[in-house]
């Protein structure tokens, strides 16, 4: 983290300048918009705030599909997605100043800090994993020209990208990386997110299925199709409490054609999705025990509450995932420090968080004084 903040390209952990100084308050009035554009669907978000007595007094939200031939269309990386969304704004005669560019993370820090403002870091684990927090702007060596009023800043991590060759990666993560579109990169994600958790159970299985008559003689077409076995697959069965784990057998059967299990073989396909996502709680647990450490809050300088705000369906849907992250983080902390650190699931999503981030600085004359403003 601080060889990220030290310079542009100092570590895998990018430490993004998010350039969102200002968090909202709970004190922001007016009618605001969030755009939520996700792997597959477009959500916008109208928001009326009102102030400290109403917070949101009222919302509406509406989501759309995104048509397949626009996810395949031309590509805008290194052109600026604010002025290009400003631009087609106006084409369409739609009266809407674009007063900020966030990303999830940055979003559920929001979200979650206007309610509590003890929140110090916005995490998501579900489809991939990424991170948020709040630093002091005169501790980032690589910012350039003058501090911030707020004396702070919120920093994107982009953690995906951490790699350390203390990471416990196995034959199984090092075939899925080399196969991936991205190998070498992205390495904490592909152990920790929903992406690619169900992958690894399949490779393992497979591999048991090649080298043993654990499943008996049956067709692998499905287990050895790439990531035909989903996070979801594999949560299910995670949490399948019936005695002769009815649900274990239904999945193996309906998803990768594996019949006529015995409950021993089912207890151990449990085992195998317990191992993994045990491995990918704990190294989340690590992430957010890296943060605390980096603002000085896991004991060392500062005791106060210290409240980790996370969205994502790994953390709000996988229960034995999350219940391990928690544990993780308290035996990481210590049972002392452990009573002021909190970890909740971040009530409101990155949408309101880019509607309230565009409030908290039009309430500081931003928005309305300089048109050329984002965030």
């Amino acid at each position: 983290m601080r060889a990220g903040l030290e310079k542009e390209g100092g570590s895998r952990v990018k430490m993004l300048l998010s350039y969102v100084d200002k968090l909202p308050t709970g004190r922001e009035e007016g009618l605001f918009y969030g755009l939520d554009l996700g792997g597959t669907n477009f959500r916008v978000l109208k928001v009326q705030l009102g102030g400290n007595d109403q917070r949101i007094a009222n919302r509406e939200s509406r989501a759309v599909a995104i048509p397949p031939h626009l996810m395949s269309g031309s590509s805008s990386v290194g052109e600026d997605v604010a002025v290009k969304l400003q631009t087609a704004m106006e084409k369409k005669g739609v009266d809407i100043h674009v007063a900020a560019l966030i990303n999830d993370a940055v979003g559920t820090l929001a979200g979650a800090r206007y309610y509590d403002k003890d929140v110090i870091a916005g995490v998501i684990f579900g489809t991939g994993t990424n991170a948020a927090y709040v630093e002091k702007a005169n501790a980032i060596p690589k910012w350039e020209g003058e501090l911030p009023e707020s004396g702070d800043m919120v920093i994107n991590m982009e953690w995906g990208n951490f790699y350390s060759c203390h990471l416990p990666v196995t034959e199984y993560d090092q075939a899925l990386d080399k196969e991936s579109l991205n190998p070498g990169e992205q390495i904490y994600e592909k152990l920790t997110s929903g992406m690619y958790l169900g992958e690894i159970v399949r490779r393992v299985l497979l591999k048991l299925s090649l080298q043993s008559a654990i499943f008996g003689e049956i067709d692998h077409t499905k287990l050895k199709t790439h990531f035909h076995l989903r996070t979801p697959h594999i949560s299910a069965m995670h949490h399948d409490e019936t005695p002769d784990l009815k649900i274990v057998a239904q999945k193996l059967e309906e998803t990768l054609g594996i019949a006529g299990t015995s409950l021993e073989t089912r207890e151990m396909v449990v085992k195998i999705i317990d191992i993994i996502t045990r491995r990918a709680a704990r190294l989340a647990a690590a992430g957010l025990t890296g943060i605390l450490k980096k603002l000085g809050r896991d004991g060392s300088i500062d005791k106060r509450r210290s409240v980790i705000a996370i969205d994502g369906g790994m953390f709000e849907h996988y229960a034995k995932f999350s219940k391990c992250l928690a544990t993780t983080l308290s035996e990481l902390v210590g049972e002392e420090l452990s009573k002021s650190v909190v970890v909740k699931h971040a009530d409101e999503g990155p949408g309101i968080g880019a509607a309230l981030i565009a409030a908290s600085h039009s309430q500081y004359g931003n928005v309305e004084g300089n048109p050329d403003v984002k965030y």
